[in-house]
């Protein structure tokens, strides 16, 4: 079978919360999976056999931006609903800062309450990836707040982060908004998850990645990416993702002995 993902858009009331929603299957050989660097926050709703994250079995959870390796799992199969939510508006949903979250991979009835329990029952009961993306949509729409605790100077320098692919100096961003950078960092770090400089690095990969899979000679990824020197690029990419550029293509997927 291997896997099978269907992609959806989110719903209106969701812009800007969710930026896409997916369901997926997989069913092959038991393996492993290198997972590259995301500047977002990933809720997964598990419709399987739980997976396994850096060694660790779980089920439905949530995961905030992550700056370091990150191998995910399973043994023979897995399936379920994965929402990728934006950095600070995923807030409105979750009701914690995105420091609560920040390299952590939290249960979701834990992150949610009863909420999460009901999120999950609900989605396993659907028929279909079709009634299970419009199920959720309208569950989570009814979960919106109204986010009034991030500061519209920390969206801003988030906004030039991801313009400018992580190259907008921590400096000059707190030069733009009138802060110094010690506060701009500590409010940054408080709503998203990451310091400002730690979630340049992680957009820099991010992209640099998609470049890779698009097949993009490394050289030119590492100088859209931003990096002066290819040695500063392998660098960053193995602190981030755990493998050089070279061996990228080679590594995503390794099977595993059961």
């Amino acid at each position: 079978m291997g896997l099978v993902v269907e992609e959806f858009a989110p719903a209106p009331a969701l812009r800007g919360v969710v930026h896409r929603a997916a369901d997926f299957h997989e069913r092959a050989a038991p393996l492993q999976r290198l997972e590259s660097p995301l500047a977002g926050v990933v809720l997964i709703v598990s419709l399987g056999p739980d997976m396994e994250i850096d060694g660790r079995l779980i089920g439905s959870f949530v995961a905030g931006v992550w700056d370091r390796p990150t191998v995910t799992g399973h043994r023979g199969e897995q399936a379920g609903y994965q929402l990728y939510l934006d950095l600070i508006g995923a807030r409105r949903i979750l009701r914690v800062p995105g420091a609560e979250l920040g390299n952590r991979l939290v249960d979701l009835e834990e992150a949610l309450g009863a909420f999460g329990a009901e999120l999950t029952e609900r989605l396993r009961d659907a028929a279909d990836a079709n009634e299970r993306h419009d199920t959720a949509q309208r569950l989570l729409a009814t979960r919106l707040s109204e986010d009034h605790d991030t500061a519209p100077e920390v969206a801003y320098a988030l906004a030039r982060l991801r313009a400018t692919r992580g190259a907008a100096r921590v400096e000059t961003l707190a030069a733009e908004v009138g802060w110094s950078r010690r506060h701009l960092t500590a409010r940054f770090h408080e709503a998203v998850g990451l310091p400002p400089k730690a979630l340049a690095r992680v957009i820099r990969v991010e992209h640099a990645t998609l470049r890779m899979r698009a097949g993009d000679p490394l050289g030119d990824v590492a100088y859209a990416a931003g990096y002066a020197d290819q040695s500063h690029f392998n660098r960053d990419f193995r602190e981030l993702v755990g493998c050089t550029p070279t061996e990228f293509p080679n590594v995503q997927d390794m099977a595993v002995a059961v």
